[in-house]
């Protein structure tokens, strides 16, 4: 979604940036309601791999799940390091993070629930799955270039004030 308005010479403006508050509260409300990212990950000779996978947000991590043979859960082994890009390009939330695997059987009941419930997708007990675990230790949010100067949120898996 565009936030961009018309002006009465019909020239193209956009809203004003937002506040630190309002884009940390835009950015959960994206990780609640939204049910689907991008994730990059490397290999460990440094060969890229980015792909979509659905999330829940879970005791604010990412919680996600792919076959355990994908490169996205074989990459996650030998760094810990992922980037992930929830939204659009007019309305970015691009985390940081590092990942675990988890095997269904070792998930805690209730994010195995939030994760069944929100994506109508149960893993747990098939054993070609593993869960991944994704926790943010930065998060930059922005729509326009009015808002890259404060596009930190989070740093050092802090939110910032």
């Amino acid at each position: 979604m565009r936030r961009a308005l018309t002006n009465l010479r019909g020239m193209t403006t956009h809203e004003p940036a937002r506040s630190r508050e309002q884009r940390k509260q835009d950015v959960l409300d994206h990780l609640e309601k939204d049910e689907d990212a991008w994730v990059s990950t490397a290999s460990a000779d440094g060969v890229p791999t980015l792909v979509p996978l659905s999330f829940v947000w879970d005791h604010g991590t990412l919680l996600m799940a792919t076959r355990r043979t994908n490169p996205t859960a074989v990459n996650v082994t030998p760094s810990g390091q992922a980037r992930i890009a929830v939204g659009h390009t007019r309305d970015v939330v691009l985390i940081e993070a590092t990942a675990e695997v988890i095997e269904g059987t070792d998930l805690p009941e209730d994010s195995g629930d939030a994760f069944a419930t929100k994506l109508d997708w149960d893993l747990r007990g098939r054993s070609a799955w593993v869960y991944l675990r994704f926790t943010p230790y930065a998060v930059r949010a922005w729509r326009e270039e009015n808002e890259l100067a404060g596009r930190e949120l989070m740093a050092d898996g802090r939110w910032l004030d």
